[in-house]
């Protein structure tokens, strides 16, 4: 599987940024399919997941009301929407996916264990 991120960028504050991660194969809908970042000088910092199965969606305590997490299983894409963009939000952005098709509660995400990610997305808040 490989994950292409895209949509990253500079935004002010408030803004609003939506990233797209692309999967590649087959088998879209047996993954779990995450968001993680990472600023300078700090760990990776799981942002949100999608079990691609069902929809099912989880979300770190810094993503909650703020992004949403989506995707389009017949374009192999899931989607992080971000509004109300903060500086604190500024860092890569990286997609990562792991094998789960439908296997029940997916809560461990946020441990990162994932077998394949992407290259990352800056995001930049700043005025």
């Amino acid at each position: 599987v490989q994950l292409v991120e895209s949509g990253g960028g500079l935004v002010q504050p408030g803004g609003s940024l939506r990233l797209s991660c692309v999967a590649s194969g087959d088998t879209f809908d047996l993954f779990a399919i995450a968001w993680f970042r990472q600023a300078p000088g700090m760990g990776r910092e799981g942002v949100a997941c999608i079990v691609t199965s069902d929809q099912t969606t989880y979300y770190g305590d810094s993503a909650k009301g703020r992004f949403t997490i989506s995707s389009d299983n017949a374009k192999n894409t899931v989607y992080l929407q971000m509004n109300n963009l903060q500086p604190e939000d500024t860092a890569v952005y990286y997609c990562a996916a792991e094998y789960w098709p439908g296997l029940g509660d997916f809560s461990v995400w946020r441990t990162g264990a994932f077998s394949y990610w992407g290259q990352g997305s800056q995001v930049t808040v700043s005025s």
